[in-house]
């Protein structure tokens, strides 16, 4: 359950390479421009919410993208899951998704929640934009995550994966990014629910990657090529996805249709103490390690595209 492969880098973090330097830059103007400019962005938040759609939609467009929305109805309101796609060279019916939540919890301005996610997506679909994997590639913004469509037919990815599903996608593996970019070095930082404070650090300076049982060999792949190309803490578990906090965004959607997937975050209320607030703003981000993160996140998609198995 939380064994996993390798060993959790310990010890001072190397400086930012220019390329990381660069990248920290770019994630800082994604997230000042959702969070600090556009600010609260859902249903309740109609404007804000197209502001953010389409500002998603031209950041992925940007490469050379054709952007694909799948539009469903809210309360009213016309709501757009954005993917874009880089269709698999030789094993094209195996898909790999790679997403993050673009919508906030009310009217507080979501950087961390989920302005980070967002950001390391739209990133990382830069990144992949010109290469040609062995498997389908997409990178996908969800809407409706937060309350009151968290876990029920109207949040955004639980349309999406039904969709999949529908299909007959053999999605073989799915990443949430989500609330990404709090970091702490004072012991006693992190929290977590009953009884899991016995196996994992009381300093919240690390990255989690976690998952349901029936993700279990997808998080262990992932945390494994992370660790092994990162010089950065990083936990990790299979946990019943019942115990609070595991399933608390879009992989709980693809874990619904039987698909594996797993959530990869500095676990939220665990450890960030503006979580769902108005003090939720662009300046409370750790750009400098979530660049790192999102660097390492470069070589696990990479794996996970070309590579064999889940």
């Amino acid at each position: 359950m939380t064994s996993m492969p390798g060993t959790s880098y310990s010890g001072p973090l190397e400086p930012l390479s220019v390329r990381e330097t660069e990248l920290r830059d770019r994630l800082r103007a994604h997230v000042e421009k959702l969070a600090g400019e556009i600010g609260a962005r859902c249903v309740s938040h109609p404007e804000g919410l197209r502001q953010a759609a389409a500002y998603i939609n031209k950041a992925f467009a940007s490469p050379g993208y054709e952007v694909s929305r799948q539009s469903f109805e809210a309360d009213g309101e016309t709501c757009h899951n954005l993917e874009v796609e880089i269709p698999g060279k030789n094993r094209r019916e195996e898909i790999v998704v790679i997403g993050a939540h673009y919508d906030t919890a009310g009217s507080n301005p979501g950087a961390n929640d989920n302005g980070t996610g967002v950001a390391a997506v739209l990133e990382l679909a830069h990144s992949f934009a010109r290469t040609a994997p062995s498997r389908t590639l997409r990178f996908v913004a969800f809407v409706n995550e937060e309350p009151p469509y968290f876990q029920t037919d109207l949040m955004g990815s639980r349309v999406y994966a039904k969709r999949c599903r529908e299909r007959g996608e053999n999605v073989v593996a799915m990443m949430s990014l989500e609330t990404m970019g709090y970091y702490s070095d004072v012991d006693g930082s992190q929290q977590y629910p009953f009884p899991f404070s016995s196996f994992y650090p009381s300093t919240g300076n690390f990255i989690g990657f976690v998952g349901n049982f029936g993700s279990r060999s997808l998080i262990r792949k992932v945390i494994g090529i992370f660790r092994d190309q990162v010089d950065f803490p990083s936990e990790g578990g299979a946990i019943a996805g019942w115990v609070p906090g595991v399933g608390w965004s879009d992989h709980w959607s693809f874990w619904k249709e039987g698909y594996p997937a797993l959530m990869v975050t500095d676990t939220a209320p665990f450890r960030y103490p503006h979580y769902h607030s108005m003090q939720d703003t662009p300046a409370k981000v750790d750009y400098d390690r979530l660049a790192r993160v999102v660097a390492g996140l470069e070589s696990v998609i990479a794996e996970l595209a070309n590579g064999t198995g889940s």
